[in-house]
């Protein structure tokens, strides 16, 4: 690129954000020019943050507002704020990438119900690209706005998407799915105390999940079919890392040649021949996938296992990035694992 692509980031001292920062500061091909943070608005990043110390980032001071032009935001808000801000991005010329669940499901009206809010943008909701690169390459090379998909569906469609692509029937899907806390951002809440969370281990909104109408809504528009999957999701008293195991009711056999096929040009999606790890993926892109049939219940089982902040959040959200851009799609982003 002749000119650096000019960056701000919404929401920067989160999770996600600060997993953003990480990767971006190391992108030859992007300048952050605006780290928005409310919290820690008048101190510099590397005040908040000393891992910044030795990047480019240092002395950037975070604000409330930007305070350059820039070319493309990525937001990691919440989601009824990233609801009315893409709107006004998107009729200022720039591009989104955004990290909250506001644009990720297209039926507006499951929006009352899953996040508490009226969907008003309507308009907007139909510009949305969900970004999983593997699934909507093609289109999330033209788009304006890139709904960033959520974690547990990322590491449960990749699993599925084999299936899906090759028209073969999911009748029934059970997920059972354990994340770090990280997944639960970093706002204080009692139940993800030290003391509370130690040695513990969670399951939550088990009767009603928001990730649920996102995966059923993205696994109609691959497949053009209906199908309900029972979500089971917990918490573990890990930082980050996200394992899924998925149960499919199939006469489908054939499932290591099925995968391998899938995803053989893929950089990021790997198929391995022994049951995967969170510590394999901790702090990179990567979505490791063990598939094998069980004979004796007819039942395909997929282990996946992603970085709940990687390419459950911020490495995918770059690789949407350099998709968009017409670049590279691992720039930056194509890094081993933290292990051990």
């Amino acid at each position: 690129m002749e000119q650096a692509l000019r960056v701000c980031v919404y929401g920067a001292t989160g999770y996600t954000g600060i997993e953003l920062l990480r990767y971006l500061s190391q992108h030859p091909y992007v300048k952050v020019v605006s780290v928005l943070s409310r919290t820690y608005a008048g101190r510099y990043l590397s005040d908040v943050l000393p891992s910044f110390f030795n990047t480019y980032l240092s002395k950037i001071p975070l604000t409330e507002e930007p305070q350059e032009d820039f070319d493309l935001a990525f937001l990691c808000l919440p989601h009824e704020i990233s609801l009315n801000l893409v709107p006004e991005l998107i009729k200022k010329g720039k591009k989104v990438i955004d990290l909250s669940g506001a644009y990720r499901i297209s039926k507006k009206e499951l929006y009352p119900e899953f996040y508490g809010f009226e969907h008003v943008h309507e308009e907007t909701l139909k510009l949305a690209v969900y970004g999983l690169p593997e699934v909507f390459r093609d289109s999330i090379k033209n788009a304006t706005l890139v709904a960033n998909p959520g974690c547990y569906p990322t590491a449960t469609l990749l699993g599925l998407y084999p299936f899906l692509k090759e028209g073969i029937n999911l009748d029934r899907v059970i997920v059972d799915a354990i994340s770090g806390v990280s997944g639960a951002g970093r706002k204080t809440a009692q139940h993800f105390h030290y003391p509370e969370m130690e040695q513990n281990i969670m399951a939550y909104s088990v009767e009603k999940h928001r990730h649920v109408p996102e995966m059923e809504d993205v696994i109609t528009k691959i497949s053009g079919k209906s199908v309900k999957i029972r979500f089971t999701p917990k918490v573990i008293p890990a930082s980050r890392g996200m394992l899924c195991s998925l149960y499919v009711q199939t006469s489908e056999k054939r499932l290591k040649d099925l995968f391998e096929e899938t995803y053989l040009c893929e950089k990021f999606v790997k198929i391995i021949h022994e049951p995967p790890a969170t510590k394999h993926v901790i702090g990179t892109n990567l979505c490791l996938i063990y598939p094998y049939y069980e004979e004796r219940t007819q039942t395909a089982v997929i282990i996946t296992v992603i970085d709940n902040l990687g390419k459950g959040a911020s490495s995918q959200a770059i690789q949407n990035m350099n998709i968009m851009l017409g670049m590279d799609e691992a720039t930056s982003i194509e890094k081993p694992a933290l292990f051990p």
